[in-house]
Protein backbone atom coordinates (compact mmCIF):
# COMPACT_ATOMS: atom_id res chain seq x y z
CA UNK A 1 0.00 0.00 0.00
CA UNK A 2 1.44 3.69 -1.22
CA UNK A 3 1.80 6.20 1.24
CA UNK A 4 1.11 9.41 -0.59
CA UNK A 5 3.90 12.32 -0.31
CA UNK A 6 1.63 15.53 0.13
CA UNK A 7 3.37 19.29 0.07
CA UNK A 8 3.02 20.06 3.42
CA UNK A 9 1.22 23.64 4.62
CA UNK A 10 4.28 26.31 5.34
CA UNK A 11 2.15 29.36 6.91
CA UNK A 12 -0.94 31.02 6.03
CA UNK A 13 0.58 33.17 3.29
CA UNK A 14 2.39 30.30 1.25
CA UNK A 15 -0.14 28.38 -0.99
CA UNK A 16 2.68 26.78 -3.88
CA UNK A 17 6.20 26.30 -4.85
CA UNK A 18 8.90 25.03 -7.21
CA UNK A 19 9.33 21.37 -6.19
CA UNK A 20 13.20 22.34 -6.95
CA UNK A 21 14.54 18.53 -7.06
CA UNK A 22 13.99 14.75 -5.95
CA UNK A 23 17.43 14.17 -3.48
CA UNK A 24 16.50 10.42 -4.08
CA UNK A 25 16.03 8.93 -7.69
CA UNK A 26 12.48 7.27 -8.47
CA UNK A 27 12.16 3.27 -7.86
CA UNK A 28 14.78 3.97 -5.08
CA UNK A 29 14.47 2.39 -1.32
CA UNK A 30 14.35 5.27 1.25
CA UNK A 31 13.52 5.08 5.42
CA UNK A 32 11.17 6.93 6.69
CA UNK A 33 12.00 10.86 7.58
CA UNK A 34 14.90 10.87 4.97
CA UNK A 35 14.70 13.96 3.13
CA UNK A 36 13.19 13.13 -0.58
CA UNK A 37 12.52 16.42 -2.19
CA UNK A 38 13.38 20.17 -1.58
CA UNK A 39 10.80 22.67 -2.10
CA UNK A 40 10.93 26.29 -2.62
CA UNK A 41 8.81 28.88 -2.14
CA UNK A 42 8.70 32.49 -1.76
CA UNK A 43 9.87 32.64 1.62
CA UNK A 44 11.88 30.06 2.59
CA UNK A 45 13.21 26.54 0.87
CA UNK A 46 11.83 23.30 2.78
CA UNK A 47 13.19 19.70 2.82
CA UNK A 48 10.52 17.36 2.24
CA UNK A 49 10.85 13.99 3.97
CA UNK A 50 9.56 10.46 3.56
CA UNK A 51 6.32 9.46 5.92
CA UNK A 52 7.81 5.85 5.74
CA UNK A 53 9.71 3.67 4.47
CA UNK A 54 9.95 2.21 1.17
CA UNK A 55 10.19 2.47 -2.43
CA UNK A 56 10.05 6.06 -3.72
CA UNK A 57 7.04 6.90 -6.93
CA UNK A 58 7.41 10.30 -7.82
CA UNK A 59 4.43 12.02 -9.36
CA UNK A 60 5.50 15.60 -9.89
CA UNK A 61 8.44 16.42 -12.39
CA UNK A 62 11.32 18.53 -11.00
CA UNK A 63 10.78 22.38 -11.47
CA UNK A 64 6.91 22.08 -10.65
CA UNK A 65 5.05 24.37 -9.30
CA UNK A 66 2.89 22.42 -6.76
CA UNK A 67 0.22 23.31 -4.63
CA UNK A 68 0.28 22.95 -0.77
CA UNK A 69 -1.82 19.50 -0.05
CA UNK A 70 -0.77 18.52 -3.59
CA UNK A 71 -0.04 14.50 -3.71
CA UNK A 72 3.69 14.82 -5.59
CA UNK A 73 4.71 11.19 -4.95
CA UNK A 74 4.62 8.22 -2.93
CA UNK A 75 6.16 5.74 -0.64
CA UNK A 76 5.59 1.66 -1.66
CA UNK A 77 6.01 -0.37 0.99
CA UNK A 78 8.47 -3.67 0.82
CA UNK A 79 11.11 -4.33 -1.04
CA UNK A 80 12.48 -1.57 -3.63
CA UNK A 81 11.77 -1.85 -7.62
CA UNK A 82 15.54 -1.66 -8.47
CA UNK A 83 18.00 -1.46 -5.95
CA UNK A 84 20.05 1.34 -5.79
CA UNK A 85 23.34 1.24 -7.60
CA UNK A 86 26.43 0.36 -5.44
CA UNK A 87 28.45 2.99 -5.17
CA UNK A 88 31.74 1.08 -6.16
CA UNK A 89 30.11 0.22 -9.66
CA UNK A 90 30.96 2.27 -12.28
CA UNK A 91 27.91 3.31 -14.80
CA UNK A 92 30.00 5.36 -17.70
CA UNK A 93 30.15 3.34 -19.98
CA UNK A 94 26.60 4.59 -21.52
CA UNK A 95 27.54 8.42 -22.14
CA UNK A 96 25.34 10.03 -25.00
CA UNK A 97 27.31 11.22 -27.83
CA UNK A 98 26.51 14.85 -27.06
CA UNK A 99 28.43 14.69 -24.12
CA UNK A 100 31.26 12.14 -24.99
CA UNK A 101 33.69 14.93 -25.28
CA UNK A 102 33.37 16.15 -21.67
CA UNK A 103 32.12 12.92 -19.83
CA UNK A 104 35.39 12.72 -18.35
CA UNK A 105 35.11 15.97 -16.74
CA UNK A 106 31.39 15.24 -15.51
CA UNK A 107 31.15 12.19 -14.52
CA UNK A 108 28.61 11.41 -10.75
CA UNK A 109 30.17 12.49 -7.75
CA UNK A 110 31.06 9.14 -5.69
CA UNK A 111 28.53 8.31 -2.88
CA UNK A 112 29.70 9.41 0.25
CA UNK A 113 31.69 12.55 -1.22
CA UNK A 114 31.42 15.59 1.59
CA UNK A 115 31.34 18.36 -1.59
CA UNK A 116 29.34 20.96 0.12
CA UNK A 117 26.95 22.97 -2.55
CA UNK A 118 24.10 25.72 -2.97
CA UNK A 119 21.06 23.51 -3.26
CA UNK A 120 20.81 25.03 -6.60
CA UNK A 121 24.14 24.55 -7.83
CA UNK A 122 23.41 20.70 -7.19
CA UNK A 123 20.52 21.17 -9.56
CA UNK A 124 21.91 22.71 -11.92
CA UNK A 125 25.14 19.81 -11.71
CA UNK A 126 22.65 17.36 -12.50
CA UNK A 127 20.77 18.70 -14.93
CA UNK A 128 24.06 18.76 -16.58
CA UNK A 129 25.91 15.58 -15.49
CA UNK A 130 28.65 18.07 -13.71
CA UNK A 131 31.03 15.93 -11.20
CA UNK A 132 31.20 18.90 -8.23
CA UNK A 133 34.33 17.45 -6.47
CA UNK A 134 35.93 19.19 -10.28
CA UNK A 135 34.23 22.56 -9.73
CA UNK A 136 36.44 25.21 -8.44
CA UNK A 137 34.64 26.36 -4.99
CA UNK A 138 34.07 30.29 -4.66
CA UNK A 139 31.40 30.49 -1.90
CA UNK A 140 31.51 30.49 2.00
CA UNK A 141 33.28 28.06 3.75
CA UNK A 142 34.11 26.39 0.59
CA UNK A 143 30.47 25.83 -0.85
CA UNK A 144 30.17 25.56 -4.91
CA UNK A 145 27.83 28.11 -5.89
CA UNK A 146 25.74 27.85 -9.12
CA UNK A 147 27.92 30.85 -10.63
CA UNK A 148 30.79 27.97 -10.70
CA UNK A 149 28.74 25.48 -12.13
CA UNK A 150 27.82 27.34 -14.93
CA UNK A 151 31.88 28.60 -15.04
CA UNK A 152 32.74 24.96 -15.44
CA UNK A 153 30.01 23.86 -18.04
CA UNK A 154 31.20 26.81 -20.40
CA UNK A 155 34.85 26.02 -19.42
CA UNK A 156 34.28 22.00 -20.29
CA UNK A 157 32.33 23.28 -23.29
CA UNK A 158 35.28 25.43 -24.84
CA UNK A 159 37.69 22.11 -23.75
CA UNK A 160 35.28 20.01 -26.06
CA UNK A 161 34.96 22.29 -28.69
CA UNK A 162 38.61 22.08 -29.91
CA UNK A 163 37.98 18.11 -29.93
CA UNK A 164 34.95 17.76 -31.78
CA UNK A 165 32.28 19.54 -33.22
CA UNK A 166 28.94 19.90 -30.62
CA UNK A 167 26.26 18.10 -31.48
CA UNK A 168 23.77 21.09 -31.67
CA UNK A 169 25.11 24.37 -32.35
CA UNK A 170 23.28 27.78 -32.83
CA UNK A 171 21.68 27.23 -36.69
CA UNK A 172 23.93 30.44 -38.34
CA UNK A 173 21.47 32.60 -41.00
CA UNK A 174 22.27 32.68 -44.51
CA UNK A 175 24.29 34.63 -46.79
CA UNK A 176 22.67 37.60 -46.01
CA UNK A 177 24.51 41.25 -45.32
CA UNK A 178 25.23 42.31 -41.75
CA UNK A 179 24.45 45.10 -39.95
CA UNK A 180 27.43 47.43 -40.02
CA UNK A 181 27.17 47.51 -35.80
CA UNK A 182 27.13 44.25 -36.16
CA UNK A 183 30.58 42.21 -34.79
CA UNK A 184 31.31 39.30 -36.76
CA UNK A 185 31.34 36.49 -34.96
CA UNK A 186 30.14 37.81 -31.76
CA UNK A 187 27.18 36.50 -29.93
CA UNK A 188 24.03 38.05 -30.51
CA UNK A 189 21.80 35.49 -28.27
CA UNK A 190 19.42 35.87 -25.56
CA UNK A 191 18.58 33.38 -22.83
CA UNK A 192 15.21 33.39 -20.77
CA UNK A 193 15.07 32.01 -17.33
CA UNK A 194 11.96 31.93 -14.88
CA UNK A 195 11.94 33.86 -11.58
CA UNK A 196 12.13 31.82 -8.39
CA UNK A 197 9.24 32.28 -6.16
CA UNK A 198 11.57 34.32 -3.68
CA UNK A 199 13.05 36.19 -7.10
CA UNK A 200 9.16 37.23 -7.37
CA UNK A 201 8.57 37.67 -3.77
CA UNK A 202 11.32 40.13 -3.26
CA UNK A 203 10.24 42.13 -6.42
CA UNK A 204 6.52 42.38 -5.20
CA UNK A 205 7.64 43.56 -1.45
CA UNK A 206 9.79 46.10 -3.26
CA UNK A 207 6.77 47.24 -5.57
CA UNK A 208 4.62 47.54 -2.57
CA UNK A 209 6.88 49.39 -0.66
CA UNK A 210 7.13 52.25 -3.36
CA UNK A 211 3.38 52.10 -3.38
CA UNK A 212 1.65 51.72 -0.06
CA UNK A 213 4.37 54.36 1.61
CA UNK A 214 5.79 57.64 1.59
CA UNK A 215 8.89 56.97 1.39
CA UNK A 216 12.18 59.42 2.26
CA UNK A 217 15.75 59.24 2.70
CA UNK A 218 18.15 61.01 5.26
CA UNK A 219 21.53 60.81 5.60
CA UNK A 220 24.67 61.62 7.44
CA UNK A 221 28.22 60.14 7.81
CA UNK A 222 30.36 59.12 10.95
CA UNK A 223 33.41 58.58 11.79
CA UNK A 224 34.62 54.91 12.21
CA UNK A 225 37.48 55.83 14.07
CA UNK A 226 36.43 54.72 17.64
CA UNK A 227 34.85 51.66 16.85
CA UNK A 228 37.92 50.33 14.41
CA UNK A 229 40.08 51.25 16.85
CA UNK A 230 38.17 49.59 20.10
CA UNK A 231 37.60 46.44 17.38
CA UNK A 232 41.26 46.02 16.93
CA UNK A 233 42.10 46.21 20.49
CA UNK A 234 39.78 43.65 21.35
CA UNK A 235 39.28 41.38 18.73
CA UNK A 236 41.37 38.54 19.36
CA UNK A 237 40.01 38.34 23.42
CA UNK A 238 36.61 38.31 22.19
CA UNK A 239 36.73 35.91 19.99
CA UNK A 240 38.73 33.40 22.21
CA UNK A 241 36.17 34.00 24.82
CA UNK A 242 32.83 34.29 23.30
CA UNK A 243 33.92 31.91 20.42
CA UNK A 244 32.53 34.43 17.63
CA UNK A 245 34.50 37.34 15.76
CA UNK A 246 33.72 41.03 16.63
CA UNK A 247 32.26 42.58 13.61
CA UNK A 248 30.83 46.20 12.89
CA UNK A 249 27.60 45.05 12.32
CA UNK A 250 26.70 44.16 15.94
CA UNK A 251 27.83 47.90 16.66
CA UNK A 252 25.12 49.24 14.60
CA UNK A 253 22.82 46.65 15.86
CA UNK A 254 22.99 47.92 19.25
CA UNK A 255 23.26 52.04 18.41
CA UNK A 256 20.23 51.05 16.63
CA UNK A 257 18.46 49.84 19.57
CA UNK A 258 19.45 52.57 21.63
CA UNK A 259 18.33 55.10 19.31
CA UNK A 260 14.89 52.89 18.66
CA UNK A 261 13.94 53.54 22.56
CA UNK A 262 14.69 57.14 21.87
CA UNK A 263 12.01 57.64 19.01
CA UNK A 264 9.80 54.68 18.75
CA UNK A 265 7.68 55.90 16.02
CA UNK A 266 10.78 54.11 13.92
CA UNK A 267 10.07 51.34 15.64
CA UNK A 268 6.37 51.08 14.75
CA UNK A 269 4.09 49.99 11.86
CA UNK A 270 0.91 50.77 10.20
CA UNK A 271 -1.89 48.57 10.47
CA UNK A 272 -5.68 48.87 9.36
CA UNK A 273 -8.51 47.31 11.44
CA UNK A 274 -11.30 45.46 9.87
CA UNK A 275 -13.13 48.39 8.41
CA UNK A 276 -10.00 49.83 7.28
CA UNK A 277 -8.65 52.30 9.55
CA UNK A 278 -5.40 52.67 10.11
CA UNK A 279 -4.08 52.46 13.36
CA UNK A 280 -0.28 52.71 14.38
CA UNK A 281 0.84 49.51 16.28
CA UNK A 282 4.02 50.33 18.81
CA UNK A 283 6.40 47.68 19.85
CA UNK A 284 8.22 47.35 23.19
CA UNK A 285 10.88 45.16 21.91
CA UNK A 286 13.35 45.96 19.01
CA UNK A 287 13.64 42.84 16.59
CA UNK A 288 15.83 44.22 13.79
CA UNK A 289 16.20 42.21 10.81
CA UNK A 290 19.43 42.13 8.92
CA UNK A 291 19.84 41.41 5.10
CA UNK A 292 21.88 39.26 4.37
CA UNK A 293 22.64 38.35 0.68
CA UNK A 294 22.11 34.59 -0.61
CA UNK A 295 22.85 32.98 -4.14
CA UNK A 296 18.67 33.12 -4.68
CA UNK A 297 18.27 36.50 -3.88
CA UNK A 298 18.35 39.07 -0.43
CA UNK A 299 16.71 37.67 2.53
CA UNK A 300 16.33 39.30 5.81
CA UNK A 301 16.43 37.21 8.95
CA UNK A 302 15.64 38.52 12.34
CA UNK A 303 17.30 39.07 15.49
CA UNK A 304 15.02 39.02 18.15
CA UNK A 305 14.79 41.67 21.29
CA UNK A 306 17.85 43.32 20.48
CA UNK A 307 17.63 45.28 23.17
CA UNK A 308 18.45 42.35 25.74
CA UNK A 309 21.35 41.14 23.72
CA UNK A 310 25.08 41.40 24.72
CA UNK A 311 27.69 42.04 21.35
CA UNK A 312 28.95 38.21 21.89
CA UNK A 313 24.83 36.66 21.47
CA UNK A 314 24.35 39.54 18.56
CA UNK A 315 27.14 38.69 16.60
CA UNK A 316 26.49 34.69 16.91
CA UNK A 317 22.82 35.15 16.10
CA UNK A 318 23.69 37.34 13.18
CA UNK A 319 26.46 34.72 11.97
CA UNK A 320 24.13 31.36 12.42
CA UNK A 321 21.24 33.29 10.49
CA UNK A 322 23.59 34.48 7.36
CA UNK A 323 25.13 30.99 7.17
CA UNK A 324 21.70 29.31 7.08
CA UNK A 325 20.15 31.71 4.54
CA UNK A 326 23.07 31.05 2.15
CA UNK A 327 22.45 27.14 2.87
CA UNK A 328 18.22 27.84 2.40
CA UNK A 329 17.93 26.33 5.90
CA UNK A 330 15.66 29.27 7.12
CA UNK A 331 12.32 29.21 8.85
CA UNK A 332 9.49 30.97 7.53
CA UNK A 333 8.90 32.17 11.30
CA UNK A 334 12.87 33.59 11.35
CA UNK A 335 12.16 36.28 9.11
CA UNK A 336 8.77 37.32 10.25
CA UNK A 337 7.75 39.90 12.55
CA UNK A 338 10.72 42.64 12.15
CA UNK A 339 10.57 45.81 13.53
CA UNK A 340 13.66 47.66 11.80
CA UNK A 341 15.97 46.64 8.99
CA UNK A 342 19.74 47.36 8.57
CA UNK A 343 21.41 46.80 5.51
CA UNK A 344 25.24 46.93 4.58
CA UNK A 345 25.92 47.72 1.11
CA UNK A 346 29.50 48.55 2.02
CA UNK A 347 30.41 45.42 1.85
CA UNK A 348 29.64 44.97 -1.69
CA UNK A 349 31.72 48.35 -2.13
CA UNK A 350 28.63 50.78 -2.30
CA UNK A 351 29.34 54.28 -1.12
CA UNK A 352 26.05 55.70 -1.07
CA UNK A 353 22.17 54.28 -1.88
CA UNK A 354 18.74 54.75 -0.72
CA UNK A 355 17.42 51.68 0.88
CA UNK A 356 13.67 50.74 0.53
CA UNK A 357 11.96 49.72 3.30
CA UNK A 358 11.06 46.50 4.43
CA UNK A 359 6.85 46.69 4.63
CA UNK A 360 5.57 46.91 7.06
CA UNK A 361 8.24 48.44 9.03
CA UNK A 362 8.50 52.00 9.27
CA UNK A 363 12.28 52.50 9.05
CA UNK A 364 15.36 50.98 7.38
CA UNK A 365 19.17 51.93 8.18
CA UNK A 366 21.61 51.85 5.25
CA UNK A 367 25.28 51.15 5.97
CA UNK A 368 28.14 52.08 3.21
CA UNK A 369 31.61 51.64 2.78
CA UNK A 370 34.59 53.11 4.60
CA UNK A 371 36.48 55.35 2.94
CA UNK A 372 39.24 57.71 4.32
CA UNK A 373 37.97 61.12 3.82
CA UNK A 374 39.34 64.65 5.11
CA UNK A 375 36.89 66.29 7.59
CA UNK A 376 37.75 68.72 10.57
CA UNK A 377 38.91 66.91 13.01
CA UNK A 378 38.22 67.86 16.10
CA UNK A 379 35.14 69.15 15.81
CA UNK A 380 35.11 73.06 16.05
CA UNK A 381 39.04 73.41 15.68
CA UNK A 382 39.06 74.60 12.10
CA UNK A 383 41.98 71.85 11.20
CA UNK A 384 41.51 69.32 8.77
CA UNK A 385 42.61 65.38 8.82
CA UNK A 386 42.07 62.23 7.15
CA UNK A 387 39.60 59.97 8.96
CA UNK A 388 38.01 56.44 8.22
CA UNK A 389 34.14 58.18 7.47
CA UNK A 390 30.86 55.97 6.42
CA UNK A 391 27.74 57.68 5.28
CA UNK A 392 24.50 56.68 6.91
CA UNK A 393 21.33 56.42 4.94
CA UNK A 394 17.69 56.40 7.05
CA UNK A 395 14.74 55.57 4.96
CA UNK A 396 11.49 56.66 6.70
CA UNK A 397 8.11 56.44 6.10
CA UNK A 398 6.86 59.92 6.46
CA UNK A 399 3.50 58.78 7.10
CA UNK A 400 3.96 58.09 10.56
CA UNK A 401 7.56 59.91 11.13
CA UNK A 402 8.45 63.46 10.86
CA UNK A 403 11.49 64.63 9.03
CA UNK A 404 12.87 65.95 12.47
CA UNK A 405 12.49 62.58 14.43
CA UNK A 406 13.77 60.93 11.24
CA UNK A 407 17.21 62.98 11.75
CA UNK A 408 17.42 62.91 15.38
CA UNK A 409 17.57 58.94 15.22
CA UNK A 410 20.49 58.70 12.72
CA UNK A 411 22.12 61.47 14.63
CA UNK A 412 21.64 59.10 17.51
CA UNK A 413 23.30 56.37 15.83
CA UNK A 414 25.98 58.55 14.66
CA UNK A 415 26.91 59.39 18.31
CA UNK A 416 26.57 56.06 19.48
CA UNK A 417 29.23 54.80 16.60
CA UNK A 418 31.86 57.37 16.94
CA UNK A 419 31.54 57.38 20.86
CA UNK A 420 31.31 53.72 21.71
CA UNK A 421 31.09 54.36 25.26
CA UNK A 422 27.72 55.58 25.28
CA UNK A 423 26.61 52.13 24.22
CA UNK A 424 27.39 50.27 27.70
CA UNK A 425 26.58 53.78 29.67
CA UNK A 426 23.11 53.23 28.10
CA UNK A 427 23.24 56.78 26.92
Amino acid sequence: MAVDIIIPSVGESVTSGTLTRWTVKNGQAVLKDDVVAELETDKVTLEIRAPESGTLKTIAAEGATVQVGEVVGGIEAGAPASAPVAASAPVAAAAPAPVAAVAAATTSPAAGSDIRATPLAEKLAKEHGVDLSKVTATGAAGRVREQDVMAFIESAKGGAASAAKPAAVEPKPAATAKPASVVVGASRGATREKMTPLRQRIAARLVQAQHTAAMLTTFNECDMSAVIELRKTYKEDFEKKHGVGLGFMSFFVKAAATALRKFPLVNASIVEDESGTPWIERHEHQDIAVAVGTPKGLVVPVVRNCEQLSFAQIESTIKDLANRARDGKLGLDEMQGGTFTITNGGIYGSLMSTPILNPPQSGILGMHATKPRAVEFPAGSGQIALRPMMYLALSYDHRIIDGAEAVQFLVSIKQSIEDPQRLLLGL
